[in-house]
């Protein structure tokens, strides 16, 4: 056996050896332990909290209008801005998305008793409405949306029915605020003091008079 043999031999029998340590240690389980565990990244939430629900009470003027009664004079262009008047004289700009935009279009929900369910976010002046309710000539809370007799769906804007095209009318329906003002925690401040009415428990709701 010459010396270039041998070489070659014990090459191999070395790695036949590691080829059996290797497969021992996957067997017992050794070879995970020694591995550093991978941990999957945590990934962070990018889930924004969602804003506090408040319920806002006043009356929905034009912006333009409710300016000049306190002697402050400016151009057209703001002259379809829809806000809130609250009792305490407050101005709220309402947002005119999906369920705001009613407020810009029909001048049939202006000047008159309103409560609005909605938000305002932090550092964002805009009121963002989510359900509207009036009242009626008995004092009683009415939820307000658009509706389609012949295809009985509901819609929040001024406009004919998204489905046979034929007219929609104010419909109003006997309602109560929604449970998840009364779930909220009553320890958070509201936005702003003016701003929203207080609601504790729905035994202690106040109607407004039409």
């Amino acid at each position: 056996m010459t010396l270039r043999s041998a070489s070659q031999i014990m090459i191999r029998l070395v790695a036949v050896a590691v080829c059996a340590v290797s497969t021992w240690q996957c067997s017992f389980g050794l070879a995970d332990e020694a591995a550093p565990e991978s941990k999957p990244a945590v990934e962070k939430s990018s889930k924004k909290p969602e804003p506090r629900k408040e319920l806002f009470a006043g009356t929905v003027v034009l912006l333009q209008d409710a300016l000049k009664k306190r002697d402050i004079k400016v151009a057209d262009e703001m002259k379809l801005q829809a806000v809130l008047e609250t009792k305490s004289g407050e101005l709220i700009p309402i947002a005119a998305d999906w369920r705001g935009r009613a407020f810009f279009q029909d001048k049939k929900l202006r000047d008159r008793p309103v409560e609005i369910v909605g938000y305002r976010r932090p550092g964002i002046p805009y009121l963002q409405a989510l359900v509207v309710y009036y009242f009626n000539k008995k004092g009683e809370r009415e939820e307000f949306d658009y509706w389609c007799d012949i295809c009985a769906i509901p819609m929040y804007e001024i406009k004919d029915c998204e489905c046979c095209q034929g007219p929609s009318r104010h419909r109003y329906r006997r309602a109560k605020l929604p449970d998840y003002l009364f779930r909220q925690d009553t320890a958070m401040k509201p936005s702003s003091k003016s701003q929203a009415r207080s609601v504790d428990k729905p035994s202690s709701e106040k109607k407004l008079a039409p």
